[in-house]
């Protein structure tokens, strides 16, 4: 743990380097942290409070206000359902609740074993395949809540791993 420890602060120390004195620099930390590990972890935010001077809270407020950033890893497979108008005209509503029961997680959440991450996204560019769930890289459109255990399960990680 100590050693992960140091080469957080390590890689830290070189991106305040990098950065420093540039106008939006925490912005631009923080987006290379959550590239680096898939959001950002608590001990990254701490170390880059000291390292930058700045308060925690500074870094956290700035962490919740841009959607972008995550304070916890992402799901092995990243689920994202459109809300957009056109998918939500055609039951997306009805999909984010199957999921939802289905999996057992939230919104912006991932759930207890890893293996997804529900996202909601307000437009994918596929409207006239609308309702559209994207797993991934693979996009499934005119999704019916009848089709949504079939899709999750070709997730399962027995058949992720063969």
């Amino acid at each position: 743990m100590v050693k992960v420890e140091n080469e957080m602060t390590k890689e830290i120390a070189l991106l305040v380097a990098k950065w420093k004195d540039k106008e939006g620099n925490l912005i631009m930390i923080l987006h290379e942290l959550q590239n680096y590990y898939g959001y950002v972890p608590r001990p990254a935010a701490l170390e880059l409070s000291r390292a930058l001077g700045t308060p925690l809270a500074r870094i956290y407020e700035v962490i919740t206000f841009y959607n972008f950033f995550k304070l916890e890893p992402p799901g092995k497979n990243i689920i994202s359902l459109c809300l957009g108008t056109a998918c939500y005209l055609k039951g997306a509503a009805i999909l984010l609740n199957e999921i939802k029961n289905l999996l057992n997680v939230e919104e912006g959440h991932t759930t207890k074993d890893g293996l997804f991450q529900l996202d909601v996204v307000r437009c994918l560019g596929c409207c006239g395949l609308a309702p559209v769930v994207k797993i991934n890289d693979k996009v499934y459109g005119k999704v019916e809540k009848s089709q949504i255990m079939g899709i999750l399960s070709e997730y399962n990680e027995n058949k992720a791993d063969q």
